[in-house]
């Protein structure tokens, strides 16, 4: 059983214990919802990524047991979600065009391109795999070193792509809880590592994107055991070879939302910027998959 999974148990045994109270507390400025979804297929939950569509109505959600599905997104005339319609599951495949092995399926971040392809982020086994389609075979783009020597199951989690098609990936974990998060940078066919996050606290790095204003966003988590959950979105300005004017956009307290751990930015039709988020539920029946969505300032 994974780390995520002895985590999920931990928090449905507080839940069926009514140890968890903090979801009653007032939320941080800038929410807009939580959707609780549910869905009768065999494949459905423990998501890891969402991308949505420059309209944010269509979707591509992925779990981290290498099934994805995409669909669409109901909205009332605030903007905030009121169904959901997906496809039915499908599982992702390798460069031999059939499905992944168990011990390669541990799949976290995803990035789309206009031009249909895709990039899969794997902690397990920390790589990046390159789709023409979903649906089709994926190959594994070359690994640093660095790649190897990552922590064991806490690997490439976050991923995300710029307007120009590069990518940026990093691990959940940085080694100590002093040394920043290092970001690696993939362009023109080569790996490098210009800049590192900064960690702040005891929250863990599990998704990011990047907006539609060029920022870099990253989603985090802190597991508090019987209280459950917090979650914070910080973003950062993208230079060559730093980032910079770190943001801290909201963070929650333990228990507010279920285990968020995917992410997408979008600008709205009225032009403000929202954040849309997805929880693992770690396929534990006490636990839910939420979609949840926050305003943030420009």
């Amino acid at each position: 059983m994974s780390r995520r999974s002895v985590g999920g148990v931990i928090l449905g045994l507080a839940l069926a214990s009514g140890l968890v109270g903090s979801a009653s507390q007032p939320l941080p400025p800038g929410f807009l919802s939580a959707f609780h979804w549910q869905s009768d297929d065999p494949l459905f939950g423990g998501f890891s990524a969402i991308e949505l569509a420059s309209d944010a109505l269509g979707f591509v959600i992925l779990s981290d047991k290498a099934a994805y599905t995409s669909g669409s997104v109901t909205r009332d005339t605030a903007g905030l979600i009121t169904g959901i319609t997906a496809a039915p599951m499908r599982l992702l495949h390798g460069p031999d065009d059939l499905p992944l092995g168990l011990y390669r399926t541990d799949t976290e971040g995803l990035a789309l391109l206009p031009d249909g392809r895709a990039y899969v982020s794997f902690e397990r086994d920390s790589r990046v795999a390159e789709y023409d389609t979903l649906s089709g075979p994926g190959i594994v783009i070359a690994k640093p070193k660095a790649f190897a020597k990552m922590q064991l199951n806490s690997g490439l989690e976050a991923l995300a792509v710029d307007a120009e098609g590069t990518l940026y990936t990093l691990p959940e974990r940085s080694g100590e809880w002093s040394l920043p998060f290092p970001v690696y940078r993939y362009r023109d066919g080569e790996w490098s590592q210009p800049f590192g996050l900064p960690r702040r606290g005891q929250f863990l790095a599990v998704a990011a994107d990047i907006g539609p204003d060029g920022r870099i966003y990253l989603l985090e988590r802190q597991f508090h055991g019987p209280a459950g959950f917090a979650a914070r979105v910080r973003r950062f300005d993208i230079g060559l070879d730093a980032l910079s004017h770190e943001e801290t956009l909201f963070q929650t307290v333990p228990g507010q939302h279920d285990n968020l751990e995917g992410l997408s930015v979008w600008r709205d039709a009225a032009g403000a910027l929202r954040l849309t988020m997805i929880s693992d539920d770690n396929l534990f029946f006490l636990q839910r998959t939420e979609i949840v969505e926050y305003r943030v300032p420009d």
